[in-house]
């Protein structure tokens, strides 16, 4: 199935920029950081995927990571930085849909640093549990980013952002440094795109280390953020609210720093449509016998469109992103003609 947006192909473009990019030397620092903090989540290999599209395909597995995403290698990296510059704020706080959120309760915890989340109305509401099991204090309304910036300022807590801090996306790069210690080649890195946080990491880890690696972010039609920013010649919000049953991927707009991470980094830019993710999200289940979340389906949608090039006999890394989904809205997609 043809999705009903174009992808953007960046590879065209200027890859220019005076902004800050994170480098080996940060991704370096952050790794040494996260040693004992994060898990080394598993590289693994999938035979049926493989047969399916004539390369090895090889996931991973982010969705075992502690609180169940990727998350948390950013916002521990960037709470240990912080320490180390001298910076000791007498809490944190944070916007999120979840994953986020429940990586900065379970982080500042361990630092002993209280925190605050604030939440979308419709925040999956597992996710919102675990922020709360995880300690933090946990507030829910519709202007939740604007909220959390007026905590901050009242409050003179730390604001930490989801994806747009440089400390965050060097925490998210250690995935990349992860898959390149692990793996001598890689043709295609698949990461799926919310802010871009992830994507930019990993852009830089491959940059840095493997720049034959062709670096692709996946997101959805019902919330192309990125491709939007890119299309609109900066970061900008969508004209409307993000949809996407990939909760993780409603970001309702890009950063700065995420945007032009991608500019310089991000080979292609696709978008899949809800259906391909749902697909993907159930077939994908069966064939790791993995939990996982929607968001972490959107590299397979991506693969099936065609829209992105796999080598014959290549090597193909999906970041299954994370794990935490409601069991409700999985049987539902499940029983879905």
């Amino acid at each position: 199935m043809q999705t009903d947006a174009t992808p953007v192909d960046i590879d065209a473009m200027e890859r220019a920029t005076r902004s800050p990019i994170v480098t080996e030397q940060d991704l370096r620092a952050a790794a040494a950081r996260l040693t004992g903090r994060v898990l080394d989540t598993p590289l693994l290999p999938c035979e049926e995927l493989s047969l399916a599209f004539g390369c090895q395909v090889l996931l991973k597995a982010e969705n075992l990571q502690h609180t169940g995403s990727f998350k948390v290698r950013g916002v521990t990296n960037a709470l240990l930085a912080r320490r180390e510059r001298g910076e000791r704020p007498p809490q944190a706080v944070t916007f999120s849909a979840g994953n986020h959120g429940a990586a900065l309760a379970y982080a500042s915890g361990r630092l002993g640093i209280p925190a605050t989340v604030f939440v979308p109305p419709n925040a999956v509401a597992p996710k919102v549990d675990a922020i709360r099991r995880y300690g933090a204090t946990v507030i829910q309304g519709e202007d939740f980013v604007a909220a959390a910036q007026q905590f901050a300022e009242d409050n003179g807590a730390l604001l930490l952002h989801p994806f747009d801090d440089l400390d965050v996306i060097g925490g998210q790069g250690t995935v990349g440094l992860d898959v390149l210690r692990a793996l001598p080649w890689v043709d295609v890195l698949i990461a799926p795109v919310g802010g871009g946080g992830l994507l930019s990491g990993i852009g830089a880890a491959c940059a840095a280390l493997s720049p034959s690696t062709r670096v692709v972010g996946v997101e959805p039609v019902a919330a192309r953020t990125l491709a939007h920013a890119v299309a609109s010649g900066g970061p900008t919000s969508l004209p409307a609210a993000p949809s996407s049953m990939a909760d993780g991927l409603n970001a309702p707009f890009a950063g700065t720093y995420t945007y032009h991470h991608a500019l310089r980094h991000t080979h292609q830019l696709v978008q899949v449509a809800e259906e391909e993710i749902r697909l993907a999200w159930i077939d994908l289940q069966r064939a790791t016998r993995l939990l996982l979340e929607p968001s972490a389906a959107v590299g397979l949608a991506a693969l099936r469109t065609g829209e992105v090039a796999v080598p014959t006999g290549g090597v193909v890394v999906l970041v299954l992103s994370g794990g935490n989904t409601d069991l409700a809205s999985l049987a539902a997609a499940s029983r879905t003609a």
